[in-house]
């Protein structure tokens, strides 16, 4: 096992090969406090990339109702569950003022590589800590859609900050992580990261369908398919971030996935974040990414604990009990919804991006607008705070550098001419 530095975790970690890191990183926000579980985006994948014989139970996308939903079945409540057992010591946050290199703190338990370490079985050795599901588990990707829960202890269900019956959706796909455990455990090398895109695939050509990726992967989104033998998985939809569709990209300007333009919700944001040397982040605050990541710090890994750096992030739902958050999201939960409930001039002008375009976003820019509301809102300590908001108008710029989308906090209202249309009755 090398050393390589997490910065999601604050401290370096085990992992089978070097540490190297692409030029530039794929990544999206999900809003989950926006997703009304509506599977456009599930559907827009399925039709596009997993139609075929042998794809069936393929959902490279997929929406699930948290706590009880899961495809496959439980992935989630498994992975801890093992994890649990092989950290006797217990897996948690130190206490401390996080830095620019550890943003939530520093993560003090086992990783899915860190676990692995040492590991006596009858399969032998292995990379990662994980297990296959069953087929039996690939079987209905929407089981316990819409299934509460109930809590006692917790405040009614009528006031902030957490509900008495809640639940939510989680929308996944691969978060084509800095550190995958689909790459870690392959024993063939097919699965690779691209250099200048962070994408990661898997070589159908070297694939022999050991299924090592599907248990290694902690987030279940490498699956086998029968009727090749090979593992297949989220592309990126690899083409549009190329910016090879001529009509999204008469310029070759890098476009949005299947998944994220069809969603009619708007909790989607996707774009490219400039990598150093070091796998840190380079600093560009007029980046929509990098300023709601790692400035304003309002998204967050999903189950960082794991170790593989994904680079998916999420704005956590405000009406959740948080113990259940911070064991999903990480120590930063408290300070993300803080940020998301009442957000302040640029952060609610920089809210306004998501979905707002086909086309990638790397910087944007705020026209200040007039003052046009004060709002009490109800903060998560349960205090009441005054959000004062202004018509400000918030700007857009593709990889040109040329303006692609242009939205005022106030939307604007447009009269028809009195002429009559053709779809007019």
């Amino acid at each position: 096992m090398s050393k390589v530095y997490n910065w999601q975790l604050g401290r370096e970690m085990a992992y089978p090969y070097d540490e190297h890191h692409p030029q530039w990183q794929f990544a999206f926000i999900f809003n989950t406090n926006r997703c009304i579980n509506c599977q456009t985006c599930t559907m827009a994948c399925k039709s596009t990339w997993t139609f075929s014989k042998g794809q069936e139970h393929m959902w490279w996308n997929n929406v699930e109702t948290k706590p009880f939903g899961g495809y496959p079945h439980n992935w989630d409540s498994k992975l801890l569950g093992m994890l649990s057992e092989l950290n006797p010591e217990g897996q948690f946050w130190s206490a401390g003022e996080p830095s620019p290199k550890a943003p939530y703190g520093h993560f003090d338990g086992k990783t899915i590589f860190e676990a692995a370490e040492g590991y006596s079985g009858t399969d032998g050795p292995k990379a990662a800590i994980g297990y296959l599901p069953a087929p039996e588990e690939w079987e209905a990707p929407n089981v316990y859609e819409d299934h509460a829960r109930g809590g006692a202890g917790l405040s009614p269900s009528t006031t902030l900050p957490e509900h008495k019956v809640w639940f939510f959706y989680l929308a996944r796909l691969c978060n084509h992580c800095t550190y995958p455990g689909c790459l870690a455990a392959c024993p063939r090398q097919a699965i690779y990261k691209r250099p200048e895109d962070g994408i990661v695939l898997i070589d159908q050509s070297r694939c022999r369908g050991y299924q090592k990726c599907v248990e290694a992967c902690p987030y279940k989104k490498a699956i086998n398919r029968p009727n090749t033998t090979t593992s297949e998985k989220c592309v990126a939809c690899y083409p549009r971030i190329e910016g090879k569709d001529p009509e999204l990209s008469p310029n070759g300007e890098p476009c949005e996935t299947r998944c994220m333009t069809a969603c009619p919700g708007k909790i989607r944001l996707q774009g490219l974040v400039r990598v150093g040397e070091d796998g840190q982040w380079v600093e560009d605050a007029a980046s929509p990414l990098y300023y709601l990541i790692r400035d304003r710090k309002v998204a967050l890994p999903l189950y960082p604990q794991f170790g593989t750096e994904p680079n998916g992030f999420y704005i956590p739902p405000r009406w959740v009990p948080r113990p259940y958050l911070e064991q999903m999201f990480g120590p930063g939960v408290q300070h993300a919804i803080e940020q998301y409930s009442c957000p302040d001039r640029e952060l609610l002008a920089v809210l306004q991006l998501f979905r707002a375009t086909q086309q990638i976003l790397f910087r944007y820019s705020i026209i200040e607008g007039e003052k046009v509301a004060e709002v009490p809102v109800t903060m998560p300590d349960g205090k009441t705070k005054v959000q004062e908001i202004y018509n400000d108008t918030v700007i857009g710029y593709n990889k040109l550098d040329r303006e692609v989308v242009r939205l005022t906090i106030e939307e604007p209202v447009f009269e028809r001419p009195e002429r009559p249309y053709a779809n007019s009755i």
